[in-house]
Order: C-alpha cells, then sequence, then structure tokens
C-alpha cells in the first residue's frame, strides 16, 4: 500500500540493507517516436450531441506528450478540444487539415469510419 505522494506504508523497518520501498504506483508508456505512432482520424458526431468533432485515436506514449500534440493541433485549427487515454478531440470537421499536419511531422495517420 501507499499513502500520500508515493510514500509506502505498512513497513516500519527492514533489516535487509538492500530493501527497496515499492509504492505499487503504475509507471506510465514510454512515448513513441512519430514514426512508430499508429494514429486513427475519424469524424464523430456522438460526443456532444449533433456536433461535429474530429477524433485522433491511437497515441501511445505519455499524458503530457499527448497533451502537446492535442494543443498544437487545437491551435492549428483554431478550436477547442480535450485530450486523454490516448485520445484527442478536436471540436468541428478538420480531418484533412489534421491528417496533412500528422503526415508533415512524420506520423503514421490513416482515415477511419
Amino acid at each position: 500500500m501507499s499513502g500520500k505522494k508515493g510514500k509506502p506504508t505498512g513497513i516500519v523497518y527492514s533489516t535487509n540493507p538492500e530493501f527497496k520501498y515499492s509504492t505499487n504506483e503504475p509507471t506510465e508508456a514510454e512515448t513513441l517516436p512519430p514514426s512508430k505512432q499508429d494514429l486513427r482520424i475519424m469524424l464523430d458526431k456522438k460526443l456532444k450531441g449533433a456536433k461535429k468533432a474530429t477524433l485522433v485515436t491511437g497515441f501511445v506514449g505519455k499524458d503530457s506528450d499527448l497533451a502537446d500534440l492535442a494543443k498544437k493541433l487545437k491551435n492549428l485549427c483554431a478550436a477547442g478540444g480535450s485530450s486523454g487515454d490516448g485520445q484527442i478531440i478536436v471540436q468541428g470537421d478538420f480531418k484533412q487539415k489534421i491528417m496533412d499536419y500528422l503526415i508533415k511531422n512524420g506520423y503514421k495517420a490513416k482515415f477511419s469510419g
């Protein structure tokens, strides 16, 4: 078990000089380079009522790198959106613009759906 901020709890003392505390916190996956990413781009009308949103899925890596890519795509399209769980949502129909940007920057991307 772990307490606040990853500090171990439940172990008071160990006589083993090589003992390492484990906090059992999940580790974040390493971000794959753009050429190894396999992204799918689709238009989704089910997320926010009947409004269109461009959905980019398949990102493998750290949440901070996903957020950086999402910020770049939202700035490119001058639109709002969100990111999380390996996907990016950009409000509006920007499939082609996002596809061009991703390919230009070395990502593998395909249209889906």
